[in-house]
């Protein structure tokens, strides 16, 4: 449901003054009060202008995206970074569960909808951007890491396998033993 300006200021000032307006007909009462909650918080980092109805969104860049993904990812709660920028919390959260499925690619705007013909689309090859010396650095450090700690899962799986080998090998000679023991108690 789409609140005016003038409805929305009425609600936080009702709330300052710790009191809740009458839910709108139609309108679960707990999603309504977190809305008003969330409209209170908006308006208390960013003014009472951020409350107004967008007349167009913004489109935001991978790499401003990216800025508040980190912020998040380093210890800020979704709405301290959210707010403040005149955003939904639940748009941020999205961005940090693509970012942590797919990286930076994940950020990147993608086309939606369906296509025009009902043909399906050419696949075209894309060439990818060429990279700067230091991520060229940074994928041979990263590749050899990687190369390193495979070996060394390796060489753990191995000692773990080893040492499962001398385990069953020394469970099967106490067995041996146990039963030689007592086949001397049954001939006495």
């Amino acid at each position: 449901m789409r609140y005016s300006y003038e409805f929305k200021r009425k609600c936080v000032e009702l709330y300052r003054q710790g009191v809740l307006p009458d839910t709108p007909p139609g309108v679960n009462e707990k999603v309504f009060r977190k809305k008003i909650i969330q409209w209170y918080h908006i308006e208390e980092a960013c003014g009472p202008e951020a409350l107004k109805p967008k007349t167009s969104w913004k489109a935001w860049t991978p790499e401003e995206k990216l800025e508040l993904v980190l912020q998040v990812l380093s210890g800020k709660s979704l709405r301290e970074v959210s707010y403040p920028v005149g955003m939904d919390s639940g748009t941020l959260y999205q961005w940090v569960r693509k970012y942590k499925l797919y990286g930076y690619n994940g950020l990147v705007n993608t086309k939606r909808g369906r296509h025009s013909s009902k043909e399906p689309p050419m696949n075209k090859t894309q060439n990818p951007e060429k990279l700067t010396e230091s991520e060229r650095e940074e994928l041979i450090r990263l590749r050899a890491r990687t190369a390193y700690l495979e070996t060394e899962n390796e060489v753990i799986k191995k000692e773990i396998a080893l040492r499962e080998e001398k385990e069953a090998a020394r469970l099967k000679a106490k067995k041996q033993q146990s039963s030689k023991n007592s086949e001397k108690k049954d001939t006495n």
